[in-house]
Formats: C-alpha cells, structure tokens, sequence
C-alpha cells in the first residue's frame, strides 16, 4: 500500500494511518453535506463559481482558483498541461508527485534529504536545480516528516527556478496545521511568482477525505488555462462544492485546530522519546519516528494502523508515521505500544 487509511483490507478500530483533524468534520460543514442530498437530482455547477470565490477570500488572494477532486487531481492536470520531460522530487516526499510523473512519461530526478538534518530541505538542493529541470515539487510543510521549508531557501528556489525556466508546485495541503500557517503560506503570492502553481486541500484540515475536494492556484492566466483544459467537465460533486463553500467561512476552527493539534504533537512526541524511539521535528499534524521495534505489523495485529514508510524513498524498514490524535486517542496508543514492547521484553527481543 503506497497511502495510509487502507481499513479495507485490514480490520481496523482505530486508524492513525491518515493525518485527518482530530477535531473531525466541523458541525457546520457537516450539517451542510447532509443538505446536499437534497440536490443530488441536479448537476453541479460546471465552473464552481461560489466555491472558487469562497477559496480565494479563504486565502487572500485575487488569482483565478482552480478546484479539483482532491488536490492528486490537481497534480495529474499540471503535468498534463506542462508535459515536463524531467521533475525533480526531494525525498521522501508524497508518492503522488512521482505518480503524476510518471504519468506523463517524465523522468525522475530524487534529491535525498539526510536524516542526520531531520529530513529538512538544506540549501544543497540549489545544486540539484539543473536547466534541464522542467518542474519541481515541493511540499510545506513536508509528508511523511512534517518540518517546513526554511523561508530563505524557499525565496532562493523560486529566484533560481524562475531564472533557469523551472515551473514548482507547492503542495501546502498540510500547511494550516502550523501555527505560522497563513504567514508562511506563498497563495497570496502567486502574482509574483508566475511559474509557481500553489495547491491544497480541504481533505485534512476539515477531516473530509471521503469528500475530495483541492485547490490550485497560480498567477499566468495561459498556464491555469492549459491545466483547467485537463481537468474533467463537472470535477466536483454537489457535496464538494458546498462543504467547501461552508469550510472557507470556518476561521475560528481553524485557529482552534492549530492550538490542538501543537499541544497535542508535543505531547505524543515526547512520550514516544520516552520510550526510546527517534522521533523527528514536525509541525503538521503527525510524526515520523524510527525504532526497532515491528511496530506496523504489532499494531496492525491488535486492530490498529499506523503509515509504514518503508516504501518512501530515502527512508527504510524501522521508519512510521503516526497521526496526531485526541488526549485520549494518543493515551490509548501509547497503551498499545507499551505492552508490545512488554511483551518483547518478555521474550528477550529489544
């Protein structure tokens, strides 16, 4: 499995496999989505105008929103539209930008980021910025570690893609999750960057993957247009388009969310340290940690699903990523671990 949340092939009670709020849906939204059933007799709005709006005050931005059907529809449409012969990839990093390109017959290019530097971006990427680079992806903060892009580094790539003819995207689905969110964010930007494409998505933050609903936005009005031609006629359904409308107004769970989730990640971090496992910085809503321990193959015999992130470039067998939960979710799990590692002890494994 190359994405967390597979509970449909495994029997599963608690899934900390996927990075969804762990404040769930918020009422409103859902109240919203149970109204829709009310118009699934009628076609969707084919151009999305009142969730387009919604997005673009959402963000602050005045550049034409792109919607999809989750923000991997997003990243299939730009390499569509740019066709890119090469895309360079820091790893690990999310299997749908290498999906994407190979999709198009692209050629990868992987810069491997160190664990010695907590998997963060470090300015030697500047070197892997070859002219014969025609996209890069980038994420903000990143998946599976959850560290973001140092800022000065970030406005160095985009200088230096600009003057080589790199197009980037930067996948910010994970960014409202940090308390810096919105000032570390480049969708206001957009009109400054013209070779820059910004996506998200509504999927983690509002806890609606089921849902499926992304955005993109960039600043080169012939470049949105090459993309949208690749998008598919009436992407959204009624429900996408109305929870979205009614999650863009949702400011103060956002906020509510950010103050959760970091009280919550400092919490399950250094209980896991405790425990003897490397857990690594993160400022999203999850953690990537190395131990020796099985603990994919021990959890999921118990009912429970983390990420194993064996298959993620860069990383190895002993590397997981675990959501972050509730008080009591983290508690329980924590539980769990405890008695696997009793019970190697027990049996005279570390």
């Amino acid at each position: 499995m190359i994405h967390g949340g597979d509970i449909y092939r495994n029997r599963i009670h608690w899934d900390f496999s996927v990075n969804i709020n762990p404040l769930g849906i918020p009422p409103r939204v859902k109240e919203v989505l149970r109204q829709a059933v009310g118009h699934c007799d009628t076609y969707p709005d084919p151009r999305s105008e009142e969730l387009k709006s919604a997005i673009a005050k959402m963000v602050e931005t005045e550049a034409e929103v792109l919607v999809g059907n989750g923000a991997s529809e997003l990243f299939m449409a730009v390499v569509h539209g740019i066709q890119p012969k090469k895309v360079l990839i820091p790893q690990p990093s999310f299997f749908g930008y290498t999906y994407a390109a190979r999709a198009v017959g692209a050629t990868i290019s992987s810069y491997f980021m160190k664990a010695e530097n907590g998997f963060r971006l470090d300015w030697d990427f500047l070197s892997a910025m070859t002219s014969d680079i025609d996209v890069i992806f980038l994420a903000n903060p990143n998946n599976p570690v959850g560290n973001p892009i140092e800022k000065e580094l970030l406005e160095e790539i985009l200088k230096r893609s600009r003057e080589l003819g790199i197009q980037v995207v930067l996948d910010e689905c994970f960014l409202d999750f940090m308390e810096e969110g919105e000032d570390a964010s480049y969708r206001r930007y957009v009109k400054d960057y013209d070779h820059l494409f910004v996506v998200g998505a509504f999927t983690k933050l509002y806890a609606i993957p089921g849902v499926r609903l992304g955005y993109l936005i960039c600043g080169k009005e012939s470049q949105r247009e090459e993309i949208e031609a690749h998008l598919p006629e009436w992407n959204l359904s009624v429900f996408a388009q109305k929870a979205g409308v009614a999650a863009a107004k949702e400011r103060e769970f956002v906020e509510v969310t950010k103050s959760f989730v970091a009280k919550e990640r400092q919490y399950l971090g250094r209980e896991l340290e405790r425990r003897g496992m490397m857990v690594y910085p993160s400022s999203a809503n999850f953690l990537l940690l190395y131990t020796e321990v099985p603990l994919y193959e021990s959890l999921k015999e118990r009912g429970w699903l983390i990420r194993d992130c064996s298959n993620f470039p860069g990383l190895c067998r002993g590397y997981y990523r675990i959501a972050v939960r509730t008080r009591k979710e983290n508690s329980m799990l924590l539980k769990e671990i405890d008695e696997i590692q009793g019970e190697r002890k027990k049996d005279g494994q570390n």
